[in-house]
């Protein structure tokens, strides 16, 4: 298991490298999210649900903007936002590069999630029926995995991150000593919150189902297995 003594201390690739691995990230980590967004609310009856983060400010979303396509990117992003502040507290001091680093991660990540969940939302058709809903199912699990493999490119070239999977690294390594599932579970609490408050203010649950369970259970195992197995010349680069 991965921990503080087998961080690397030094950065090993280029800029442009960090550039490189760090847009195929995020566009693999707002493609996933998109596709598990879209498959839940195409399937019916609503059982696939989204990947933990995104169901509950999903579910924000639509029970403050009724469910608006355009507002989703914007939620996002000020949950995003909020996200880093609570990094700040658990780091224990201010990085300015740091958080303005995660409020920069958010900018493209929101457009990205904005445009794939207007894009895909008229391709994809509402299924009623078995075949289509093993297949949806299969791409909602796909959608997750997708997710999971960006957090660990990203998180080992240390660019910038996402608010949510700072929060995670943070977690899983000042507190849990490498232990990817632990931390990913423990980072789970401010989404937990969110989607508390979301469902007084809507009672409703198309936003949770199996495939958040799916991302409760295994994307914190699937990140730390792509540390080792996807792009395994690529390792955690320096932690400032």
């Amino acid at each position: 298991m991965l921990n503080h003594r087998t961080l690397n201390r030094s950065t090993t690739i280029s800029f442009s490298q960090s550039i490189f691995y760090f847009t195929i990230s995020i566009l693999l980590n707002s493609f996933g999210n998109v596709l598990t967004i879209v498959t839940s609310q195409k399937m019916h009856p609503a059982i696939l649900g989204s990947a933990y983060w995104t169901a509950t400010q999903s579910g924000f979303n639509k029970a403050i903007f009724n469910g608006s396509a355009v507002m989703l990117g914007w939620t996002f992003f000020g949950f995003g936002v909020l996200t880093a502040l609570l990094n700040v507290i658990l780091q224990g001091y201010f990085d300015w590069k740091k958080f303005f680093g995660n409020i920069a991660f958010m900018v493209p990540f929101s457009m990205l999630i904005s445009f794939f969940a207007s894009e895909f939302s008229g391709l994809f058709p509402e299924v009623h029926h078995l075949l289509g809903g093993i297949g949806y199912t299969a791409l909602n699990f796909l959608g997750v995995i997708f997710i999971a493999i960006a957090i660990s490119i990203y998180q080992r070239v240390n660019l910038v991150l996402h608010p949510a999977d700072d929060l995670m690294q943070i977690l899983r390594f000042k507190y849990f000593k490498g232990n990817a599932v632990v931390a990913m579970w423990a980072s789970y609490i401010p989404p937990t919150i969110i989607g508390i408050i979301s469902i007084v203010i809507l009672p409703d649950f198309t936003n949770y189902g199996l495939g958040t369970i799916f991302a409760f259970i295994f994307q914190g195992g699937i990140t730390g297995w792509a540390d080792n197995h996807i792009i395994p010349g690529l390792k955690h680069q320096r932690i400032n």
